[in-house]
């Protein structure tokens, strides 16, 4: 695990389960996932918002595996959800994920759809881990 630093400064709003800013420390090597959907290894799609965000997050654990980093390592989340109505569900599931007490930058982009219509939400990640 990196030693990044996450911050929430007062110039800023306050936040809800992120922070502001993330530094990096020098010499960290970077991963970066693909977005990931909530396809699982054997095709199948989960069902809903919680089951979709579910399988979501562990396909982003998988690629951070496969990349030599994990959850604690992760900086930046990006999330796009094709609506918001789920928000809080889509809250929830992440935060089995995260560490709460260092959560990761995030953004969150409503899209018109994603590449199949009977996916909800896609997620990618970008970690930091020490040499």
């Amino acid at each position: 695990m990196t030693s990044i630093e996450f911050g929430t400064p007062s110039t800023l709003p306050p936040t809800n389960g992120y922070s502001h800013v993330a530094s990096i420390p020098p010499g960290s090597r970077i991963v970066w996932t693909s977005g990931q959907v909530p396809i699982a290894a054997d095709g199948t799609v989960a069902d809903g918002w919680e089951a979709q965000t579910r399988q979501v997050m562990r396909n982003v654990e998988a690629a951070l595996e496969a990349g030599g980093a994990g959850w604690d390592d992760v900086f930046k989340l990006t999330i796009f959800v094709v609506d918001t109505s789920a928000l809080a569900t889509v809250r929830v599931v992440r935060d089995e994920f995260i560490n709460l007490e260092r959560p990761p930058t995030s953004s969150l982009v409503q899209v018109a759809g994603l590449f199949r219509p009977d996916l909800l939400i896609e997620i990618e990640a970008v970690a930091a881990v020490a040499p």
